[in-house]
């Protein structure tokens, strides 16, 4: 009996276990069913807002510089060279690198005896020359004399023979006697003609004494400045570089020892784009004398002076691109040719543009603009200018508006942003445009806005916007656009 009644026992409490094991899977199983029927909780949802910087589309006048780099030159250098050559007899104290000298300064003397003999010998020269001209003047005198003699005694053997001739024709004379006259005559014309030869001798020496006069006084100034080359003085006020000359050494003719150079007197060349020098020409195609500015960074302390544009190069050098100009400076303390400077220009100004960050502009040339609601709208403008890290853009339309200043791969058209304001600052935003809606097209968007899994606040304030008379354009076009995807 005890056997039969624990066996009854085990048997009830194995029959109890099935049991409550079937129910726990039955409720378990209800859980899962309802849970898998149980509609999805949905929560709101909200926009989100993005703070941006902003910048203000105010129209204004600005004159764009141009930035460029060049290098100083002086307008007046000139290598020193000696004209003749020689040992070096005395050097002046100021002929170093970096000496100043002022115009006139004797800067070194050569020996000069050579060029001096020289000189010496040509003199001499001369006075034959002269001794030989005064020789030949006073021969042409005598020779004249002469030759007025010979025609005096011509003369006279002519009225010998008219006399011969004419006893002859009274029958006085004889004919021996004539012949006799005939021949004096002839001899004696003769003689004339052979002073005149004489005369013409003396004149053509007369004339190579001359000459040869000539001959020696240009050998005198030759000599002359030969010695006179022996000593070199500055052409004008300036400092020497490059000096290779001392006392006691020897220069060669036409060998360079220094080069002076006018540090007051400087220019600057640099080398602009082709886009770039064609905004600097003025209306008949000629280059304008633009006003520069040329700056020097000497360990944080900047050199500055002023100029003007003055010229272009002729032609393009072969593998160079753009055009080389050329400015004169009309201050320049502190600047020494070979500075390798930076060059601002000024160009013509535009009207009617605004300076921006060069980081509110996008590639395509179009910028955000915020708009009503403090939403982002695209605008179009035109890039005229890049300012270093700003650009200048034309405001058009836009004047006055607010557009962001710093953009990104987060903002967009529609995107609501809210704007860093600076103080004392208000944002002009754009109006939308208004549109009025026909029956169909504003029945479709309703039943998008109430079927759409959008937050209630959000779908309600959709719904009592299209329900007005005009709608934004901005509203319509977003929820077009959703409709689509």
């Amino acid at each position: 009996m005890r056997f039969l009644r624990r066996s009854l026992t085990g048997v009830f409490l194995l029959a109890v276990t099935l049991v409550l094991l079937a129910w726990a899977g039955s409720l378990v199983r209800g859980a899962i069913v309802a849970k898998m029927n149980q509609e999805p909780r949905s929560f709101p949802q909200r926009e989100r807002v993005l703070s941006v910087n902003f910048a203000m589309l105010d129209p204004q006048t600005i004159v764009p510089e141009l930035t460029a780099f060049g290098e100083l030159r002086s307008q007046r250098t000139l290598d020193l060279r000696s004209a003749t050559g020689g040992i070096v007899e005395e050097v002046s104290d100021a002929l170093v690198d970096g000496g100043t000298v002022i115009k006139g300064d004797l800067l070194l003397r050569i020996d000069a005896a050579v060029a001096t003999a020289a000189l010496d010998r040509v003199r001499a020269d001369l006075q034959d020359a002269e001794a030989e001209l005064r020789d030949a003047e006073r021969a042409f005198v005598l020779a004249e004399d002469e030759l007025t003699a010979a025609r005096a005694q011509s003369a006279l053997r002519d009225q010998a023979l008219a006399r011969a001739q004419d006893l002859a024709g009274r029958g006085v004379g004889t004919t021996a006697a004539v012949e006799t006259a005939e021949l004096a005559s002839s001899s004696a014309q003769a003689s004339v003609l052979t002073q005149r030869q004489s005369v013409a001798s003396a004149q053509a020496r007369i004339d190579q004494a001359t000459t040869s006069l000539a001959r020696q006084r240009i050998n005198l100034s030759e000599a002359e400045r030969d010695v006179s080359d022996t000593e070199v003085y500055a052409a004008f006020d300036g400092q020497l570089s490059n000096v290779t000359l001392s006392a006691g050494g020897r220069v060669s003719a036409n060998e360079s020892f220094a080069q002076l150079v006018d540090p007051t007197q400087l220019e600057v060349s640099f080398r602009v784009s082709t886009s770039q020098y064609a905004r600097l020409l003025d209306e008949r195609g000629q280059l304008v004398q633009a006003p520069v500015t040329v700056t020097l960074d000497v360990s944080g302390l900047n050199l500055a002076g002023t100029g003007k544009i003055t010229r272009e190069s002729a032609s393009v050098a072969s593998g160079q691109t753009g055009r080389l100009l050329f400015a004169t400076l009309d201050t320049a303390l502190g600047f020494r040719p070979g500075d390798f400077v930076t060059v601002r220009i000024d160009e013509p100004a535009l009207e009617n543009v605004a300076l921006v960050p060069s980081t509110a502009i996008a590639a395509d040339e179009t910028v955000l603009l915020i708009g009503d609601d403090e939403r982002l709208h695209v605008g179009q403008v035109s890039l005229l200018r890049r300012q270093g890290d700003n650009v200048i853009v034309s405001v058009g339309d836009y004047a006055g508006r607010a557009i962001v200043a710093e953009r990104s791969p987060l903002l967009g058209a529609g995107i609501k942003v809210s704007p860093i304001m600076p103080e004392g600052q208000e944002i002009a935003v754009l109006e939308p445009e208004m549109l009025r809606l026909d029956p169909d097209r504003r029945a479709k968007l309703i039943a998008f806005v109430t079927d759409g899994r959008m937050p209630d606040d959000v779908k309600a304030r959709i719904l009592a916007q299209l329900e007005q008379d005009e709608v934004s354009s901005e509203t319509v076009e977003r929820l077009e656009s959703r409709m689509g995807s």
